[in-house]
Formats: structure tokens, C-alpha cells, sequence
């Protein structure tokens, strides 16, 4: 077997090495941070099958346009001269189209079917308890319009074989009868799950250095070595790190380490925030997605974490609290009995979602460097699709028929 080294300690990482540690590589993993506060450790930890459906598609435009204008809304784009923002911004207006919707359909349902197949096989394992439960997520709207866009994909979801359910305010009072509504109804995606992200991240770091995996922290790579067609070796600063295989798998910082190398990797960071309240009465026992307001919230660890926004801009430490406020005012136009206070900025987290044009992450093996697996750019999925990510690493690598056709999530489609 070979040893891989792999850039990147976040889910999509630590699964590739958890799946190549299964399959009997050496695996080192190089992570520039402490990996205790990547973008896979204060998401909303969901597990999505029903999200079938990419980012680039018909409508999201001139949604998109009527959001620019509100300082609280879900998604913004900060205006840029940035030639990456420009040609991500073209790619994204080409993509965003019924064709590409239908022909995604397929390909992101059958990955997170895997993944949630391997989430279950995952909760079993000794020292893997993350509070995985399989109560689906339920999308609650307001208003007609939405009520009608929901239950078409509810039925497009049923077309692929996917568990979902359309219900009246009343059936969605009957699941949780301590929380008071005001929805028109909801759909109920049945196929979906969730669990407490920090906890998984845990269990995976805690496997992996105990079997034999080495995780480097504060070891940010700045330069690769290449020879003809192979990476011959990457360095951290002075140090030189030497593998047979590797693998780029570092989110919202993939674009910057593939320039090393030569290769283009088209991401914008989408940044998201999310914060904790404590919930001892345990009112919500179903994650929620408010589907006007764009906002996710998931019970877990006996709390409520509430999270949403997607503001497309450079890296930056900047937190927007007009946008955490609209998070917050929206959560009591569906519950009334929820009332998030506003955090202070302190409080709050944030992280970047690696976001390809199309809405698709990037797998497979890079046209260009023959021992290079790319593995990024999953968007608001990179918790749901990390370890169906991984398994699918570790059977490139280790030369195996992949477990699901991956054409469309080739580095190279643009």
C-alpha cells in the first residue's frame, strides 16, 4: 500500500483518511489551523439527501439580485473587481440552468445516499457516538408561492426514490406539540438525518491518531514540487513532505494551494455563521429549515443551533450581525415560542463553504498531476457528503471502481 498525504483536516480530510487508513495506506494529514475550528465543526449538521437539487439553478439569479438589496437577507454577494469572483460569477450564470438541475439530480442523490449509508455504519463503531438520529428535517414555509415550489420538489424527491411528505400546520403541530407554529405546512424529508458535528470531528481525530494516522497542526502549505506529471513533494514553511499519493481536500483554501501547483479549482468562500442557545425544555426534537428566510435550525447536545446566511467574498474575519439579525428575527415568524436572543459577536462562529459555479463538489483525479486526488468544493454539504467524499478517495487511490459514478463531480469539467 501507499502513503497519501492529505491537505486538509476537515470532514472531507479526516474521512479520506479514515477510509485510507481502512484500506491499509500510511496516511499523513497536513492541516493549517488547530482542526478544532474549520467550517466542519459549527455547521448545521444535517444529512441531506434531499438536497438534490444544486445551488446553481433557474430562479436562484434573480433571487439573488432582490437579496443584494437587504442587509438582512440569506445570500449576498460583495461587489468585486476580483477576476475569480468575475469568472466564478459566469460559470455560476451558465450553470443555473433546468438541464443542469435535471442531470445533477442523480449524481448528488446517489452520494448522499452513500454518505448517509455510511454515517449509519459509522455510528456503530466503538468511540463514534455524535448523536446521529434519523428523524428527518422538516421544511416549513408561510406562504403559497413556497408551499407550491415545495411539494414540486417533494414529488420530484419521490421520483428518485427519496422518503418525503408533504404536511398541514396541524400534522406538523402533532411532531412537536410543544413547539407553537405559524406555517402554512411543511414538508417532511424523511430521508434526512442529523447529528452534533463537533462530537464526529472528535471521534474521527481521536480514531485516527490513535491507529496510527498522522495529523499535523499549524502546517499550512505554501509551496509543491512537481516533476513532469507527479507531485514529487509539498512544503509547510521549510519542511518537505514526501508521499506517493495526495490528496487536496482543504475547502475554501483549495483554490490557493492548487495555484501551487498549477491547477485551477474555480471556488468563491461562502460564509456562513451560526450560534448556540441552550434549550433545556427541549421543544424541538426536529431540525428545521425556514424556507423563506433561509434559515437552518437542529436541536443537539441539549441545545439549539441556529445558522444560515451565504455571503460570497474573499477570506475574511469580518461578522456581519445585520445578517445574524436576520437569523434571529426569523425564527419566531415560524415558532412563537422561539426567541434566540441576539449573540454578541464574539459568539457567534463563522466558516466558509467551499462553492463551486455549479453547485457540485469537485472528485477525482486530477487531469494534470497523476498522483493528485482533488476532494472539495461541497458548498452547504460538506458535513452530509464528507465520508461518501472519503470512501470514494480511498477507492481512486486504491485503484477500485469507485462505489457510485462520479463523472460529474470531475475537477475538471470547467
Amino acid at each position: 500500500m501507499s502513503h497519501v498525504l492529505i491537505i486538509g483536516a476537515g470532514i472531507v480530510g479526516l474521512s479520506s483518511a479514515y477510509y485510507l487508513h481502512k484500506q491499509g495506506h500510511q496516511v499523513t494529514v497536513l492541516d493549517k489551523g488547530e482542526v478544532t475550528d474549520n467550517c466542519s465543526f459549527g455547521n448545521a449538521g444535517m444529512i441531506v439527501p434531499s438536497h438534490f437539487v444544486p445551488l446553481a439553478s433557474p430562479g436562484m439569479v434573480q433571487q439573488g439580485i432582490r437579496w443584494m438589496f437587504n442587509s438582512k437577507s440569506p445570500f449576498y454577494v460583495r461587489p468585486s473587481a476580483d477576476l475569480n469572483l468575475i469568472s466564478w460569477g459566469l460559470k455560476f450564470l451558465k450553470s443555473a440552468n433546468s438541464g443542469h438541475v435535471s442531470r445533477s439530480a442523480v449524481p448528488l442523490r446517489d452520494l448522499s445516499l452513500l454518505s448517509k449509508q455510511l454515517f449509519e455504519t459509522l455510528a456503530q463503531e466503538p468511540g463514534f457516538d455524535f448523536e446521529l438520529k434519523n428523524k428527518g428535517i422538516l421544511a416549513f414555509y408561510k406562504t403559497e408561492k413556497v408551499a407550491e415550489e415545495e411539494a414540486h420538489l417533494a414529488g420530484k424527491a419521490k421520483e428518485l426514490g427519496l422518503d418525503m411528505g408533504v404536511l398541514n400546520a396541524a400534522e406538523c403541530q402533532l411532531l412537536q406539540p410543544e413547539l407553537q407554529l405559524d406555517v402554512l405546512g411543511a414538508v417532511h424529508y424523511r430521508c434526512d438525518g442529523h447529528l452534533y458535528p463537533p462530537k464526529l470531528m472528535e471521534a474521527l481525530v481521536h480514531y485516527l491518531e490513535h491507529n496510527g494516522v498522522n495529523i499535523v497542526r499549524r502546517s499550512e502549505v505554501n509551496r509543491v514540487e512537481q516533476n513532469g506529471t507527479k507531485i514529487t513533494k509539498v512544503f509547510t514553511g521549510e519542511k518537505a513532505w514526501e508521499a506517493d499519493q495526495y490528496v487536496l481536500a482543504c475547502g475554501s483554501w483549495s483554490p490557493a494551494i492548487a495555484k501551487t501547483m498549477d491547477i485551477r479549482v474555480p471556488l468563491m468562500p461562502g460564509k456562513g455563521y451560526s450560534f448556540m442557545e441552550s434549550e433545556p425544555e427541549q421543544r424541538m426534537t426536529i431540525p428545521a429549515l425556514l424556507c423563506e428566510a433561509r434559515v437552518a435550525i437542529t436541536p443537539m447536545n441539549g441545545s439549539i443551533r441556529y445558522s444560515g446566511t451565504m455571503e460570497l467574498d474573499k477570506i475574511n474575519n469580518r461578522v456581519n450581525m445585520q445578517r445574524v439579525k436576520g437569523i434571529v428575527e426569523a425564527v419566531p415568524k415560524y415558532f412563537t415560542n422561539l426567541h434566540p436572543q441576539l449573540p454578541a459577536a464574539e459568539k457567534v462562529w463563522f466558516g466558509f463553504r467551499p462553492s463551486s459555479p455549479d453547485g457540485l463538489p469537485y472528485i477525482g483525479h486530477s487531469a494534470k498531476l497523476k498522483n493528485l486526488v482533488i476532494a472539495t468544493g461541497h458548498g452547504m454539504m460538506g458535513l452530509s457528503l464528507g465520508p461518501a467524499t472519503g470512501a470514494l478517495v480511498s477507492q481512486l487511490i486504491s485503484g477500485q471502481k469507485t462505489e457510485i459514478e462520479i463523472g460529474a463531480f470531475s475537477p475538471s469539467r470547467f
